[in-house]
């Protein structure tokens, strides 16, 4: 979307929260530790790394472990706000800059039948929370406070306020670019 060439290299970080770690400091911790080990394969390019959670009631949801966990998380979700959090990181030689991303999410009262069909599509399945707002879970979603990106699972505004940390800038039309 924003012009940006990229290529996917996936981390193999293990994701799980340690005993009392806060939500937010979990995204970041796992954000790093994914741009960490993305850029030892390719220590000059910038990496970025991401990881989102959706928190409902104190209760961590990360992506289910199957379809009946995917309804079980969309029918705790039916009626009520969540939150949801986005770490970020970027790497650029030595050091990372990361920072984390929320927004609240109030989803609208879903019937069982809504429910069933939309984790036949098989979309909630690869995603924290069960949903995805940029596909078929929009219509799940009542009302956002804060940044859609955020809910998307990478925030573009936290991504353009770190890059000057590794001494670039976006600029429209050209990409990213040495400030």
């Amino acid at each position: 979307m924003l012009g940006i060439p990229f290529t996917v290299a996936p981390a193999g970080v293990e994701e799980r929260m340690h005993p009392g770690e806060p939500p937010s400091r979990y995204v970041e911790r796992l954000s790093r530790e994914k741009a960490a080990a993305a850029s030892a394969a390719h220590p000059r390019a910038l990496t970025v790394a991401g990881d989102t959670i959706v928190v409902l009631g104190g209760r961590v949801l990360e992506k289910p472990a199957g379809p009946a966990e995917a309804a079980a998380m969309l029918a705790a979700l039916s009626g009520r706000t969540h939150t949801v959090y986005s770490g970020l990181a970027l790497t650029r030689g030595a050091g990372v800059e990361a920072g984390v991303a929320t927004a609240r999410v109030a989803f609208r009262h879903l019937e069982q039948d809504l429910i069933d069909r939309y984790v036949e599509t098989g979309e909630p399945l690869d995603k924290a929370g069960a949903y995805g707002i940029q596909g078929f879970g929009s219509a799940l979603v009542e009302e956002i406070e804060g940044d859609y990106f955020t809910v998307v699972g990478l925030s573009v505004a936290e991504f353009v306020n770190l890059l000057p940390e590794v001494g670039l800038e976006y600029r429209p039309g050209e990409g990213v670019v040495e400030r």
